[in-house]
């Protein structure tokens, strides 16, 4: 009589580490430049299977109140009901539904990403950059992802005509987000 002996994989849960991570996008303003923002208040988490992270669940949302240009007034407009409308729609949200490892360092994310009450399925480019233990001997987890979104498949339509009768802003919105993440 054989047996087989099975170990069992255990999952582990991961958290953004907000101090050393960053969500930037960048939408082009006349066609001639690019305007680059952020959201400071964000959070997310991942469940890998050990310290395997292909087929990993992740989640993420970010507080749209805390969206900053560098510019107060261009912030305010955001946050208005011509964009994101924070006041009936604070959150922005992306919950995974395929994290693939396609070589050593590069993975697809397939996801839900939700945005002015509008859920569309996005798919994102993941970059890992490797682990290392901090100071106080912790593992942390470093990915870079990017991607490109159409604004106004969110309901994001506004636009303005320039003098020369172009449109004052881009339509696709790319996302660059560098994440650290730590074992929760």
């Amino acid at each position: 009589m054989t047996t087989t002996a099975t170990t069992a994989v255990q999952t582990k849960n991961w958290v953004i580490d907000p101090l050393h991570s960053e969500i930037q996008f960048k939408i082009k303003h006349l066609v001639i430049s690019t305007v680059t923002g952020f959201f400071k208040s964000f959070s997310g988490n991942a469940v890998s299977n050990g310290d395997d992270f292909e087929n990993a669940v992740i989640e993420f949302s970010a507080d749209v109140d805390s969206i900053d240009t560098n510019q107060a007034q261009r912030d305010a407009h955001l946050k208005n009901s011509d964009f994101f409308e924070a006041e009936l729609y604070p959150q922005i949200t992306f919950k995974s539904t395929a994290f693939t490892k396609l070589n050593e360092s590069e993975y697809q994310l397939i996801g839900n990403l939700t945005m002015k009450g509008v859920t569309r399925e996005i798919e994102l480019s993941a970059e890992y950059g490797g682990s290392e233990k901090d100071q106080f001997k912790n593992v942390k987890h470093g990915f870079e992802v990017t991607g490109t979104i159409n604004r106004k498949d969110f309901g994001m339509v506004y636009n303005a005509i320039t003098e020369t009768g172009g449109l004052a802003l881009g339509e696709k919105i790319k996302l660059v987000a560098n994440i650290q993440i730590a074992q929760a």
